[in-house]
């Protein structure tokens, strides 16, 4: 005979902040390993050195590796609040970098970097979501 096991409701509602946190991990961890295979070629179009390039490719890779293993984790409201002040402090960041120019960035480049970055806004807000549905 199989034993059922139930979870208190609570429990269930954490669904939308984990789902949002594994696509944030997946995102980040694909488009990582993307920008480290093509680093020189990428380089080339964005202004950036293909060294810098590699590094910022790597740094996805290990934040979406470490983040969907954070997803898992029992008190994911913890998770989701962190994630999404760093999400929010990354967008800013990035804004005033793109605005004061600190970057030799090509056109493709800072339009791949407003792109990203607001994919990061989009996932915050479903992060945003998600937190709220536990409170």
């Amino acid at each position: 005979m199989t034993a059922i096991t139930t979870r208190p409701v609570r429990h269930g509602t954490d669904s939308l902040l984990r789902f949002a946190l594994r696509a944030d991990a997946t995102l980040c961890g694909a488009l990582g390993l993307l920008v480290c295979l093509t680093a020189d070629p990428l380089s080339h179009l964005t202004g950036l050195s293909p060294t810098s390039e590699w590094i910022a490719g790597a740094a996805l890779v290990a934040y979406g590796a470490g983040l969907y293993l954070a997803a898992g984790v029992s008190d994911v409201r913890r998770v989701g609040v962190g994630v999404l002040v760093g999400n929010i402090a990354f967008a800013l960041a990035v804004a005033a970098v793109l605005v004061a120019g600190w970057l030799p960035l090509t056109t493709f480049g800072v339009a791949s970097t407003v792109v990203f970055t607001a994919a990061t806004v989009a996932l915050a807000y479903a992060q945003y979501l998600g937190v709220r549905r536990l409170t």
